[in-house]
């Protein structure tokens, strides 16, 4: 039972002082090193396409999360900033555009039978969340990008 615990047990999304280093191309490691590198939950998120926990503690962090950017947990890639941040209520992290468009890549996603749009991480591939479309939020763009926390590392502005 022990393992099944800390497997479902909510991760708070990384912190960091100072903004990671930009990847300058693509950044590929091995299965293994990836399990290395990031902690059991973000492995399941970014490598595998798993979805994190709905209204969980990395979602209550993120609501209280001031001006700043967030960056793949991955790679460190420049995903989206406070600036696109908005309140969607849906549990996870909600962002209407990237704020550098090179690192986010989208693609139809058939899983679960239903067509989605998947959010990927242009530099290292890993698996961010899903963009939904014409849901009539009052955001420039008419998107929600429902991204999970722990695929994300927030870097604060000073």
């Amino acid at each position: 039972g022990l393992v099944l615990a800390a497997e479902n047990k909510d991760e708070p999304m990384e912190t960091a002082d100072k903004a990671p280093q930009q990847p300058a191309g693509k950044v590929e490691k091995s299965e293994q090193e990836w399990k290395t590198e990031l902690t059991p939950e973000q492995f399941r998120v970014l490598r595998k396409a798993g979805t994190e926990r709905a209204h969980g503690e990395v979602y209550k962090q993120f609501k209280k999360q001031g001006a700043g950017t967030y960056y793949c947990a991955g790679c460190g890639a420049e995903l989206f900033t406070s600036k696109q941040k908005f309140d969607s209520g849906c549990g996870w992290p909600s962002f209407y555009d990237p704020s550098r468009a090179a690192n986010v890549v989208t693609k139809r996603d058939l899983s679960l039978g239903m067509v989605r749009v998947e959010v990927t991480c242009a530099r290292c591939g890993g698996h961010l969340g899903h963009v939904f479309e014409g849901e009539g939020f009052a955001t420039p763009t008419d998107k929600r990008y429902c991204i999970n926390g722990v695929a994300l590392k927030f870097v604060p502005e000073r």
